[in-house]
């Protein structure tokens, strides 16, 4: 009997190879505008931004009376409320979805939470502002402050670090915790020598989406921190006085300075100035979670190479 030979590889008809041909082309026009689109609004930005640049403006806090633009007491707001949302919300959102994806047993009351989280993640920032306003302002007594607009961040970036932090840890294969468990390993053990190095490009995902939000939010800042221009006096004797003026200050991030150069004074040379300074502060925090998020990987690694000798 003979064994009649099909070929693997036999030609497209021509009206697959039309099809393919246009869908190829079709991403790559769309992959094309996508990078031509980000070249034009960087470019535009340190286009009209960078010759507004000046180390007076850099390093002066405003003053109308002397005729100074200086944006130094924003950039000093911006940094400290990223690394107070940062405090809250790295422990708090990786914790919850490590205790949701690897120690809950209830799965209706996991969904519930997912359902949940997903739906706060999209809602409107504004919405977080008049909760933020309403709840840290006003009900605790916090007033206009810059801790009370990182509280009201970190409720507003928490299901995103919660939900990216949960689907990484969900593509860590199943055979990775039965072979630690098999191997004599507990529960904290294995997530934290195997689960966690597996996923922790993931989380890092998550810490910059959540601070990339962080950086560019203004609503939630203005109805919560405020929008003075000003210099927040940090400058306490003893951390006591340190907290006081912290939990006591209000002042504008960038993003609300922003707002107030192109809005309510129609200045956009140094509009696009702060947007330059922005997109700076973007890179270099994007940069440094991509290299701690490294530097931990390879960190937990050794760890785990250590134990197994």
């Amino acid at each position: 009997m003979n064994e009649q030979k099909v070929s693997i590889t036999e030609p497209l008809s021509a009206n697959r190879r039309v099809w393919n041909g246009t869908m190829r082309a079709l991403l790559y026009i769309a992959a094309a505008l996508i990078c031509a689109l980000l070249v034009f609004l960087i470019g535009y930005i340190l286009y009209r931004g960078i010759p507004n640049l000046s180390w007076e403006f850099l390093s002066s806090e405003e003053s109308v009376i002397n005729d100074i633009e200086g944006i130094l007491p924003a950039i000093i707001n911006t940094l400290y409320v990223i690394v107070a949302t940062l405090i809250f919300i790295l422990p708090l959102g990786v914790g919850s979805a490590i205790y949701l994806t690897e120690y809950a047993t209830n799965k209706k009351l996991v969904s519930v939470i997912e359902f949940a989280t997903e739906t706060l993640s999209g809602m409107p920032s504004i919405i977080f502002a008049l909760v933020g306003m309403m709840v840290f302002c006003q009900a605790l007594g916090l007033g206009t402050s810059l801790i009370a607009g990182a509280f009201s961040l970190v409720m507003m970036t928490l299901p995103t670090i919660i939900r990216t932090t949960q689907e990484s840890l969900k593509t860590v294969p199943q055979s990775y915790r039965e072979g630690s468990l098999a191997l004599g390993s507990g529960k904290w053990h294995m997530i934290r020598t195997v689960v966690l190095p597996s996923s922790i490009d993931g989380i890092v995902t998550g810490c910059i989406l959540a601070v990339g939000r962080i950086v560019g939010e203004s609503a939630v800042l203005m109805f919560t921190a405020g929008m003075g221009m000003r210099m927040a006096n940090f400058g306490g004797d003893t951390i006591a006085e340190f907290f006081d003026n912290f939990f006591g200050a209000a002042g504008s991030t960038l993003t609300v300075s922003l707002y107030v150069y192109a809005k309510e004074r129609a200045d956009f040379d140094h509009a696009f100035a702060v947007a330059v300074v922005l997109l700076v502060i973007a890179l270099v925090i994007n940069l440094a979670a991509k290299l701690a998020g490294k530097k931990t990987q390879e960190k937990l690694r050794a760890g785990n190479d250590k134990n197994d000798r």
